[in-house]
C-alpha cells in the first residue's frame, strides 16, 4: 500500500511540473499565472467608434502606473508589518493592484498600436516615462502613513473606477468594474485602522495625526487630475466623492484638517517625479533588465 501512495503521489508530482513546462510560450511559463479564470474572458478588445486610441492609451497606463507603483511601495510591508495578519493582507493588496496594472498595460499596448505587453511597461521604461500620481511613490513611512495613503488612493481610485465601470471602452470599463471590489474593500481596510489609530492612544494618534499632515500637501494633485475626463469620470466628481470619504473618517478618527495647506507644485501625470521613484524602480526592474529574455 505505501509503495501505491509513494507511486501515486509521484504521478501527481509528474503532472504538476509537467503542467508548468507544458508550451514554450504564453502562461503556462508563469508558475503563477496557470490555472486562473481570465477576468476578461468575452469582453470584446476592438476598440469602439468615438475612442481616441492614444487618450485611451495615456489612461491605461497612467492609472497602470498608480497601481504598479503602489504595490512595490506595499510589497515593502513584508517582514516589516506590524503582525502577521496586517502583512498579509497588505500583501494581498498590493497584489490586486499588480493585477490591474497588468490589465491596464495590455489595453494600452492595444490601444497605441505598438503591441508592447505588460512587461514593456513594467520593466523597460525610466522614471522620466512614468505617469503615476507622486503620492504613490513616497517612501514607505511608518504604519500610519502606509494605512492613511492606502486610504486616500483607495478611496480615490475607488470614486475614479465606479466612473469608469460605464465608459464607452468594453475592456477599461470590465477592467474597472473588477476592481471596484477589489478597491471597496481596500478603503474599508484602511479606514478601520485610520480610526482605529486616530481614536487609540495618545501616541497613535500622534502619529496617524502625523501622517494626515504630511499626506495633506499631495492631495490637490488627486483633485485636479484630469487624466479620465474622456471617459466619464469628471475630476470634480472624483474628487467630491473622494473628499467627503476622507472627511467623514477623519471626523471619526477626530483627526483635524492642516490650516492653511500648501499643495506641493507640479503633477505626476505631466512628468513631474520625485526623487523617490528612481530607486524604487531600480529595484523593480532590477531583475528584468539584467535578464531581458529570462522566462521560468
Amino acid at each position: 500500500m505505501a509503495a501505491d501512495i509513494s507511486e501515486a503521489h509521484d504521478a501527481a508530482d509528474d503532472h504538476v511540473y509537467l503542467s508548468l513546462a507544458d508550451g514554450d510560450e504564453g502562461d503556462a511559463r508563469w508558475a503563477f499565472g496557470t490555472g486562473f479564470a481570465d477576468p476578461l474572458h468575452g469582453v470584446p478588445t476592438a476598440l469602439p467608434e468615438g475612442v481616441d486610441p492614444a487618450v485611451l492609451a495615456a489612461v491605461c497606463v497612467a492609472l497602470g502606473d498608480d497601481a504598479l507603483i503602489s504595490a512595490q511601495r506595499l510589497a515593502e510591508w513584508c517582514t516589516r508589518a506590524p503582525e502577521l495578519e496586517e502583512e498579509m493582507a497588505l500583501a494581498n493588496i498590493g497584489l490586486d493592484l499588480l493585477g490591474q496594472a497588468r490589465l491596464l498595460y495590455a489595453r494600452a499596448g492595444q490601444a497605441d498600436g505598438t503591441g508592447r505587453d505588460e512587461d514593456a511597461y513594467a520593466y523597460f521604461r525610466d522614471a522620466a516615462d512614468f505617469r503615476n500620481i507622486r503620492l504613490a511613490e513616497l517612501p514607505r513611512g511608518d504604519f500610519a502613513c502606509c494605512v492613511g495613503r492606502l486610504l486616500v488612493q483607495s478611496a480615490w481610485r475607488l470614486a475614479l473606477f465606479e466612473r469608469l465601470a460605464g465608459c464607452a471602452d468594453p475592456v477599461l470599463a470590465a477592467v474597472a468594474a473588477k476592481g471596484v471590489k477589489e478597491l471597496t474593500y481596500h478603503r474599508q481596510y484602511a479606514a478601520e485602522w485610520v480610526v482605529r489609530l486616530g481614536d487609540g492612544t495618545e501616541e497613535s494618534h500622534r502619529r496617524m495625526q502625523a501622517a494626515w499632515t504630511e499626506l495633506a500637501p499631495w492631495l490637490d494633485e488627486l483633485y485636479a487630475d484630469r487624466t479620465a475626463e474622456a471617459f466619464g469620470a469628471p475630476a470634480a466628481d472624483v474628487a467630491e466623492a473622494t473628499r467627503a470619504v476622507l472627511g467623514q473618517v477623519a471626523a471619526a478618527a477626530g483627526l483635524t484638517a492642516p490650516e492653511q495647506v500648501t499643495a506641493v507644485p507640479g503633477s505626476g501625470r505631466a512628468g513631474d517625479r520625485t526623487e523617490h521613484l528612481e530607486p524604487l524602480l531600480a529595484e523593480l526592474q532590477e531583475v528584468a533588465r539584467a535578464h531581458p529574455e529570462a522566462a521560468w
